[in-house]
């Protein structure tokens, strides 16, 4: 085991832990994450992840860092497509937002449930990575509200947050399974995003 360790460079061994550490919560959840359980995925010595990451809560706030820099990445590469209308992009990121909960649910829970944040358990670099996430939900706030597509009488982080908050809701519902299932996204998605935009309902 300690020679495979030694074959890994010291950023390539904590980005090999982090893949494997991802694929473990993906298959079995929050729950089976250990740095031990880790070290045997990476093929590693048992003490090689505490080099990288000191107990399991910095482990976990690693990876939800993670989960916050692809979904950042997401959100950004929506917004950016200025060759597509407004209400367009709009309307591609609530669907990408509650697909992407729906497609990874345990990094989903992992990201924005109380195992990290309830527990004041959110390391530095994880608050560095998942405020400015946030942060750019208001950015896009205030377009959408320049736009005409948002309400511009609200206060735009506080409709943010609203936004924010029913995407959460609707992801919650799916991923817990309650009284919605993946059938249900792309009509839920749409409604979510036509009562926003002010959309008129045709009948």
């Amino acid at each position: 085991m300690a020679s495979t360790a030694q074959s890994y460079h010291h950023g390539d061994l904590r980005s090999a832990l982090l893949s494997a550490a991802t694929k473990r919560l993906a298959e079995h959840g929050v729950d089976s994450l250990s740095l031990r359980k880790l070290a045997e995925d990476a093929g590693v010595s048992r003490t090689a992840p505490y080099h990288h990451f000191k107990d399991k809560s910095a482990l976990l706030s690693a990876i939800a860092a993670k989960g916050f820099s692809d979904w950042h990445s997401a959100a950004r590469r929506i917004f950016d497509q200025e060759q597509k209308p407004a209400q367009a992009r709009f309307r591609e990121f609530v669907h990408e937002y509650v697909g992407y909960a729906a497609d990874n649910p345990e990094m989903y829970e992992l990201m924005f449930g109380r195992t990290i944040w309830q527990n004041n358990a959110a390391t530095d670099d994880l608050k560095n990575v998942a405020f400015p996430c946030f942060q750019f939900q208001v950015t896009m706030t205030r377009y959408w509200q320049e736009k005409g597509l948002l309400p511009d009488n609200q206060d735009a982080l506080r409709l943010a947050q609203v936004t924010w908050g029913t995407l959460h809701g609707i992801a919650r519902l799916l991923i817990d399974g309650i009284y919605a299932d993946s059938s249900h996204i792309e009509e839920m998605c749409n409604c979510a995003a036509d009562l926003f935009m002010n959309v008129p309902v045709t009948k």
